[in-house]
């Protein structure tokens, strides 16, 4: 990730909503989670929804994919990781830290 990425997706987790949202999306993983969903369990309107969930996707954090009807939003975990590659990067100048990098083999 470059500094203008890393900027965006720290500021779309910057705001209490978004950030809710970004974990709802990656406890549920590769399933994904609808937006009706989201919102009941966050207590949002779908308007509001609506809009911190494009912050989200503008920020490379978040996915959408349509399912017939329904749109499903999945947290992308490459970006995920790659901000926390970038926080972690040269962590304590080389020397071995208390450190531990999280990364999800298993998500796509």
């Amino acid at each position: 990730m470059d500094e203008a990425e890393v900027i965006r997706a720290l500021g779309a987790l910057a705001q209490e909503t978004r950030l809710r949202i970004f974990r709802m999306l990656v406890v549920a993983g590769p399933q994904g989670v609808l937006p009706g969903q989201m919102a009941e369990a966050l207590g949002s309107s779908p308007t509001a929804l609506s809009f911190h969930l494009k912050e989200l996707v503008y920020a490379g954090l978040a996915s959408s994919k349509r399912d017939g009807r329904h749109l499903i939003y999945r947290a992308s975990i490459p970006q995920m990781n790659g901000l926390l590659g970038f926080l972690t990067a040269h962590c304590c100048e080389g020397q071995p830290c208390e450190v531990n990098q999280v990364v999800c083999t298993d998500c796509p």
